[in-house]
């Protein structure tokens, strides 16, 4: 199970506008708010210019969606000027656990991995390691003299993989997930993240073409894992060490890991598929295995106060509690739109890792960046940056409405619109909109 399983189908929907009587719902107990954390308060919605009514439609949904058997359990917390107003659990923890669920549950947030390792790699840009031209190459000496592969043949590439191509996505790099594409086709038959471990992973990237030269397109692929792997050589720690050290303990996220803690298992939710042809929640899960091959791109397990926690220390300009992991120009930096005009967004129409129609979005350095709230055919902020993961989970930063948005579910491929219905959900609960 922990073997790392990166798939862009995804999508965390967290509801369609339908009613429940109040009386019907039952919302289980948050026991981590009890406890919240230093420089974050819970506090009633109308401190933070909210609708506590207004809020309640994403905890009605939610149990309508559990009710109706379409998911098992969800986590939704909204929080704004620091201020948790909104924070639940529904449901049970898995179709076939019926344990309740619980705020403090662990979720496997995969691409939500990408933002944590793009923030650990600016900690390094920051200090001189490495500059945003540098070649891949550079660090990861497997990945020279690429090819780029065109009409079934290999030409050598003309550009320079850089170490923004890898942060941006604009790599040549893929994922494998297009079984007709001739360039995923290999990715599928060399698996380059089933190696044991990240040099592994590098060695059978290495064997594989590019599908275009870099910096010429926007491409999901497995180019974060390279970067953990950057981490890893210039700060001479394993990139699991150097996240705990550098980023997971300053911040006081101590439930942030690659591998689960043997006393913490109790708390690892199960994952779910959707099965169209019986209509059903199909509970799955192998058995749990450590794993050597940190994947920044998609293979970190977080509660949601943690990722809460990560996310809040990017709104406040890259500090959270007095400790501070960035610099407020980076943070600017990194979550200002990086791609050319010549080079669209997160792709193009309903992007299920956003919630939103891609064409509203740009990317930055880690994180989808809405350049164009209209077009993005959604509630939001420009701005606003985001990203998502293959089991539903979502997250978004308003800098604007100073807003944090987090949902968690355990659901691979869902059908379900719960991202753009939670964008909706969280937005028009606002009643004193900080927009100018």
């Amino acid at each position: 199970m922990r073997k790392c399983i990166i798939v862009l189908a995804a999508v965390l929907s967290c509801v369609l506008p339908g009613c429940v009587a109040v009386s019907d719902i039952q919302v289980n107990a948050p026991d981590a708010v009890e406890a919240s954390p230093v420089g974050l308060v819970e506090a009633p919605a109308g401190d933070a210019g909210m609708s506590a009514e207004r809020l309640d439609l994403i905890t009605r949904t939610s149990q309508r969606y559990v009710d109706e058997g379409k998911l098992a359990g969800v986590v939704t917390l909204v929080a704004r000027d620091g201020k948790i107003v909104h924070f639940e659990a529904v449901g049970q923890r898995g179709a076939d656990d019926d344990r309740p669920m619980t705020t403090d549950a662990l979720f496997r947030i995969y691409s939500m991995s990408k933002p944590i390792t793009a923030v650990a790699a600016m900690m390094l840009y920051e200090e001189g390691k490495f500059a945003l031209s540098d070649p891949v190459e550079k660090f990861v000496p497997e990945l020279a003299d690429l090819a780029v592969l065109v009409e079934g043949e290999l030409v050598p590439a003309e550009g320079t993989m850089t170490m923004r191509h890898l942060l941006t996505h604009t790599t040549g790099l893929s994922y494998g997930f297009n079984p007709r594409d001739p360039v995923d086709q290999k990715y599928r038959e060399v698996q380059p993240l089933a190696g044991e471990d990240l040099d592994e992973f590098a060695k059978r990237l290495g064997t594989l073409p590019l599908a275009f030269e870099p910096g010429e397109r926007w491409h999901y692929s497995v180019a974060v894992d390279v970067t953990g792997l950057v981490i890893q050589r210039i700060s001479g720690m394993t990139f699991d060490a150097f996240l705990k050290e550098r980023l997971f303990d300053p911040l006081g996220m101590e439930d942030t890991f690659f591998n689960v803690p043997a006393d913490k298992l109790d708390r690892l939710l199960p994952n779910h598929s959707w099965d169209r042809e019986e209509a059903r929640l199909v509970q799955f899960d192998a058995p749990y295995e450590e794993t050597q091959m940190f994947s920044g791109g998609g293979g970190l397990v977080s509660s949601t106060m943690d990722y809460l926690r990560f996310s809040e220390m990017v709104r406040r300009g890259g500090e959270l509690d007095g400790v501070r992991i960035l610099s407020p120009k980076t943070v600017q930096f990194m979550t200002a739109n990086h791609l050319p005009s010549t080079v669209t967004g997160a792709g193009s129409g309903e992007n299920p890792l956003l919630g939103a129609d891609a064409r509203g979005f740009g990317f930055g350095l880690g994180f989808g960046v809405n350049t164009n709230p209209v077009g993005a055919g959604v509630l939001g902020s420009l701005g606003e940056y985001s990203w998502g993961g293959a089991a539903g989970t979502v997250f978004w930063v308003d800098p604007v409405e100073e807003m944090v948005v987090i949902g968690m579910i355990q659901l691979m491929g869902s059908p379900w619109p719960l991202r753009r219905e939670l964008r909706v959900f969280a937005n028009q609960a606002i009643t004193e909109s900080y927009q100018d």
